[in-house]
């Protein structure tokens, strides 16, 4: 892999190409945003083309480095994960006997810690006392979609590159690449897996599509017949499958209120069920829309609340019932 190879983050990979070229690479860096943005492929990339020996600023993908980097065999690419629940201070005592000792084979050593905000306090102060006393001849690479968990004292003595959602246009098209999916059902999945390749890999793999047609179609019953329909509205058996089926509602009262006020169907999500949406445009006002939003919103956060599953979904639907 290269740099040239990721989706997205132009501006990420500039970074750490120009410090690679001006020979100011960091000791530490905190690589964090979203689940799914890629900061771990552009580490795994990052460090390969540390050590890379043929490539200037990259990686090659060729030389005998990068093919270990790429296999995950590369003795001074050091990859820590966690052990069960957490990482724990072995593993962060480990890392520091290597950091002791030259690189074996490149010209730095790397260490990516990823979910590095598992570290347990041991663990990440022990790691403190590393970042405090840098070694030109390593590098650590902190990966985390939860960066509020780990001390203060830890980003602030790393540099910190931070990964925004990927647009719609860049996960569709890794969709059709690496999936081969159509552009119409890449683009639907890339929409809704909120700037996640991995959010819109899993959606693809679970058969999202089924799931939300089985949830625009009861929507449908819903509206016409009424609160008779509640009880075959099916929200599924456990809190995830409630929140993704409770996105695809919200996302659903978002197209049709966009489609009411503007009439642009460019905008909709949901570009393939117009059905739905038109069917909402025409039989609430702007006003229920929104407050159809609001209240599928409201659900979700008190799912995420450990609310009663039950009394919060029935609770939703009859607010949502035409009066």
């Amino acid at each position: 892999m290269s740099f040239d190879s990721l989706y997205g983050h132009a501006k990420q990979v500039q970074i750490l190409r120009s410090a690679m070229e001006r020979n100011r690479v960091a000791h530490a860096y905190l690589f964090y945003g979203p689940e799914g943005t890629g900061k771990l492929t552009l580490a795994k990339i990052f460090a390969a083309a540390l050590n890379c020996r043929k490539a200037k600023g990259d990686a090659c993908g060729t030389c005998p480095s990068c093919r270990k980097a790429n296999r995950g065999t590369h003795p001074d690419v050091i990859a820590v994960k966690p052990q069960g629940a957490f990482i724990r201070i072995v593993e962060i005592r480990n890392l520091q006997e290597k950091m002791s000792f030259r690189p074996l084979e490149g010209e730095r050593r790397v260490f990516i810690i990823d979910d590095a905000d598992r570290m347990n306090v041991a663990a990440a102060n022990a790691l403190l006392k590393t970042l405090e006393e840098p070694s030109p001849l390593n590098v650590l690479i902190l990966v985390t979609s939860r960066p509020r968990r780990l001390p203060a004292t830890i980003p602030s003595r790393c540099q910190r590159i931070r990964f925004s959602p990927l647009p719609v246009a860049v996960v569709s098209q890794y969709l059709q690449d690496k999936c081969g999916l159509d552009p119409d059902m890449a683009r639907i999945l890339a929409t809704c897996s909120g700037g996640s390749i991995s959010q819109a890999l899993e959606m693809n793999q679970q058969t999202y599509l089924e799931t939300r047609d089985e949830v625009l179609n009861s929507l449908s019953s819903f509206f016409k017949q009424g609160l008779i329909s509640l009880l075959t509205m099916d929200f599924g058996k456990d809190r995830e499958d409630a929140a993704q089926r409770l996105e695809i509602l919200r996302t659903c009262f978002r197209d049709a209120l966009i489609l009411r006020e503007t009439g642009n169907v460019d905008l909709v999500i949901y570009r393939d069920r117009m059905d739905t949406a038109s069917m909402l445009a025409e039989k609430l006002s702007p006003s229920m829309l929104l407050r159809g939003v609001w209240v599928v919103e409201d659900a979700i956060k008190a799912l995420e609340q450990n609310a009663n599953k039950q009394l919060t979904l029935e609770a939703m639907m009859f607010k949502l019932a035409p009066k």
